[in-house]
């Protein structure tokens, strides 16, 4: 929020993107009277929602166009109230996050589903285990699933030692960490993660889609941030996700890592399945972020089983990178097992096959196994 003559000004994207109008825009032909902080270079030309339905006439007794739509964007009838929910602004400045990843965290976590653990890791004897949001979060009540309402432990929870790290892996698809953000500050959610204490949280990310408009872009990766903050504020050690669309957000990513240090940031790539998508945004990115992060900062990927990715992932990162994939459990429950070769249907046993996988996946990392922690 900014100040004008004493008094506080609420900001938002400009309507119909116009970016001359906009307090964010950085474009040369900015109006420095309208622009306040500049950290967007203009419209998406890829955007499929220029013509805004909110022109349109609502069906008779029907909601308003805007209710109904998913997109955030200076149209909207109700921006203030989104942009009044991130803090009135799209920088980063204000975001602090501190903390340290907890000592003996391996560079391979795998996922499971909450299920079976102690069965699992019977023969394994990992050091840490991650589960996802949905495994904890309920989408239809918002609110944490009666099972991870005990008065104990996320390690007691899944059967596992107490030495054994917990990691909840905060990536869900969009009506899931949507809800997560609406309740957020309801009962008491963000302490009842705190209170089971998982030794490391990745915090949920929200998306950037190639056809959607840029102040939807930028809400989300505040938001992304915003809640990480939240979370680590809760005494929670947590690594906020970044997701990008442009140049100038990595270049924005790491001026605040900068100014501010983090103890690891993470990518979820679980949607970049085909080719063209790792082409064209997840690897350029990943290879400006290698040459631009702090040297010693870990980066944690989630969601790279491919052999030829994993690798070239090692290349960039190093023996900063530390991965987690529920390929291991999912293959598991075929008896497939990960190989060199690729995936092989050896109708092992659950836990045989997912064994054999978790140590496959772990042979690609660079070695020692465990790497990572802070004192």
């Amino acid at each position: 929020m900014s100040v004008f003559l004493g008094l506080p000004v609420r900001t938002a994207p400009a309507a119909r993107c116009d970016c001359r109008r906009c307090p964010w825009y950085s474009g040369a032909d900015a109006d420095p009277v309208v622009t306040i902080a500049p950290v967007c270079s203009g419209c998406n030309a890829d955007c499929s929602y220029c013509g805004c339905a909110r022109a349109e006439t609502p069906a008779v007794g029907g909601p308003p166009a805007c209710a109904s739509c998913p997109i955030r964007c200076g149209s909207r009838t109700d921006i203030t109230a989104w942009m009044s929910d991130i803090g009135h602004t799209l920088e980063f400045d204000d975001i602090r996050i501190s903390g340290v990843l907890p000592p003996g965290m391996p560079t391979f976590i795998p996922q499971v589903d909450g299920s079976g653990v102690t069965e699992l890791d019977a023969g394994l004897r990992w050091p840490a285990y991650a589960v996802g949001l949905r495994r904890v979060f309920s989408p239809h009540t918002h609110g944490i699933y009666p099972r991870w309402r005990q008065d104990a432990t996320a390690a007691q929870i899944l059967g596992l030692a107490e030495s054994t790290l917990t990691v909840l892996s905060g990536y869900g698809e969009d009506p899931l960490v949507e809800a997560f953000w609406t309740a957020r500050h309801r009962d008491g959610l963000i302490e009842r993660i705190a209170a089971l204490r998982f030794d490391l949280v990745l915090a949920p990310n929200y998306s950037i889609y190639g056809n959607w408009p840029r102040a939807e872009h930028l809400i989300n990766m505040r938001r992304s941030l915003l809640l990480a903050g939240e979370l680590a504020d809760a005494g929670i050690a947590t690594v906020p996700n970044l997701y990008w669309f442009r140049l100038e957000d990595l270049r924005r990513y790491a001026d605040w890592i900068t100014a501010n240090p983090l103890p690891a940031v993470a990518v979820n790539l679980q949607t970049v399945r085909e080719n063209r998508n790792w082409d064209t945004w997840a690897l350029p990115g990943l290879c400006w972020l290698a040459e631009n992060l702090p040297d010693d900062l870990p980066v944690i990927l989630t969601g790279l089983s491919r052999r030829d990715r994993v690798a070239t992932a090692v290349e960039l990162f190093g023996d900063r990178l530390m991965l987690v994939s529920q390929n291991p459990a999912q293959y598991a429950l075929h008896g497939a097992v990960m190989t060199p070769d690729g995936r092989q249907d050896l109708h092992a046993r659950i836990p045989d096959a997912f064994a054999a996988s978790v140590r496959y996946m772990a042979s690609l990392l660079p070695h020692p196994t465990l790497t990572r922690g802070g004192a």
